[in-house]
């Protein structure tokens, strides 16, 4: 009934219950929808129900929608960037990248397949950027386990300065994790 992701703590509390069995119901009904045009896409603690990615054509069309406008290059690069990096700031973004990404960013953030997710806990407090359901619905994706593995090169291009930017691992680096909010 809701019209955007749910958080698995909000079906909880509306459902009285605890947030393991909510999680098992889920389970349930993930499993009952396959093969039938409608999934469930996990991110973040938050959960929605999505058409099939193999429908998605037949709904479009029934809506009368083109939905599969195409990302230039640069869009395609940053997004990975995020998806494999995230959170991410811009500055990190712009130094893998090795260019500026500040339009980049507005797009995608205006198609909705990025987000703010919280602000890194440092001088100035940059943005962390993640990405959102419109990015699971518009790569089919269940959830961001689903992305492909890096090639070992592009890992450790990727992930080259992790380390020393954020105090980690970088074997830890694109792990859905919770990242602090906004006002935390």
């Amino acid at each position: 009934m809701a019209d955007g992701p749910v958080e698995v703590a909000t079906l909880a509390h509306l459902l009285s219950c605890d947030t393991p069995q909510v999680e098992a119901g889920l389970r349930a009904l993930e499993s009952k929808l396959e093969g039938r045009g409608l999934r469930l896409q996990h991110l973040r603690h938050r959960v929605q129900m999505v058409t099939a990615p193999d429908v998605a054509p037949v709904v479009e069309r029934f809506l009368g929608l083109n939905l599969s406008a195409k990302l230039s290059q640069a869009a395609l690069e940053t997004l990975a960037i995020i998806a494999y990096r995230q959170p991410i700031t811009r500055a990190e973004i712009d130094r893998i990248r090795g260019v500026q990404s500040s339009g980049v960013l507005r797009t995608l953030l205006a198609r909705e397949l990025i987000e703010e997710v919280g602000r890194l806990d440092t001088v100035g407090h940059p943005i962390l950027y993640g990405t959102t359901f419109r990015f699971l619905e518009y790569f089919g994706l269940q959830s961001l386990d689903d992305l492909p593995p890096l090639e070992p090169d592009e890992a450790a291009r990727l992930f080259a300065d992790w380390e020393a930017e954020r105090g980690e691992p970088a074997e830890h680096a694109n792990e859905n994790r919770e990242v602090p909010q906004q006002g935390e």
